[in-house]
């Protein structure tokens, strides 16, 4: 009974040896197929890579174009409060609270970056300065176009004017 449970089997065994060999020119075009599908791939992806960077730097540069553009808007509403302070402090130059006033405002402007065109004693440039009215000379050192008063301050918020400085300019 022992032989009787006892079967014998019989295994195939197989070797990466006898796997089938694939021609040295079909190898080749695999391989040359694989390259150009990696080439292509990596091509698509620094493509995609670029757009996606160009995208982030386009969308930083239109929130900081909003951001300025409502910096600006705002800045050119609170000028008519500063021309107000300056006229003011013509009229009574000894207020303390116009004084502050005058102060506080100088130094939110400062803050925002928004910066007086200075004007008196300048060579006109229409940049920055609309002459409004010509005068002689009030001293023979006095060249001419240089400004000799300004009627209202003109503010730059970088580089941007805001609103040019209307000035008197001597002939």
């Amino acid at each position: 009974m022992e032989n009787e449970d006892k079967k014998e089997v019989k295994i195939e065994t197989v070797s990466v040896d006898d796997k089938p060999e694939i021609a040295n020119d079909k190898r080749n075009e695999i391989i040359e197929q694989l390259n150009n599908k990696i080439a292509e791939l990596n091509d698509k992806y620094l493509r995609t890579a670029a757009e996606l960077e160009n995208t982030r730097r386009r969308a930083s540069l239109d929130i900081e174009s909003v951001s300025r553009n409502r910096a600006m808007s705002v800045a050119e509403k609170i000028l008519p409060v500063m021309d107000a302070v300056t006229a003011a402090l013509k009229v009574n130059a000894d207020d303390a609270g116009i004084k502050s006033m005058q102060r506080a405002l100088e130094n939110a402007f400062s803050q925002i970056g928004i910066v007086k065109i200075e004007s008196i004693g300048e060579i006109l440039n229409p940049q920055f300065h609309n002459a409004i009215q010509m005068v002689d000379k009030p001293d023979e050192n006095t060249a001419t176009n240089t400004i000799v008063d300004e009627l209202q301050s003109g503010y730059m918020f970088g580089d941007t004017v805001l609103r040019p400085a209307m000035v008197v300019v001597s002939k």
